[in-house]
């Protein structure tokens, strides 16, 4: 079990560490070309505040667990990546982004297994 947990946090710290640097760093325009087009409905500082957010659960996902340094912050990082995938499903749900919502959904259980399997071996 604790393979598979380090596996789903790998693939969560990939992807979004992934999308908290573009997010944090690349120009809106360059972020819809990319294919995120919901930028443009929001303002700059949101996306700039969910690639920090994301970036920052990319490191809590890995590092706390690694040192054993507070490693509670674990899980409580995989809760918040989950929060935010549930915050991203209810925005493209409402703007008709159904292929959105699934990939949303899928990161959300993968942080829901994290969160879970980490507590638990608390």
């Amino acid at each position: 079990m604790n393979t598979a947990i380090w596996i789903a946090q790998g693939i969560l710290a990939v992807m979004f560490a992934m999308a908290g640097v573009m997010k944090s760093t690349q120009p809106i325009d360059k972020l819809v070309k990319s294919g995120l087009n919901w930028v443009e409905r929001v303002p700059v500082s949101t996306v700039r505040f969910i690639g920090l957010s994301e970036l920052l659960g990319a490191v809590g996902l890995i590092l706390p667990w690694v040192f054993g340094i507070l490693p509670i912050l674990t899980p409580i990082a995989a809760i918040g990546l989950a929060v935010i995938m549930v915050l991203a499903a209810v925005h493209h749900l409402k703007h008709k982004e159904s292929k959105a919502v699934v990939f949303n959904t899928v990161l959300f259980l993968l942080a829901i297994f994290v969160a879970y399997g980490r507590f638990k071996s608390l």
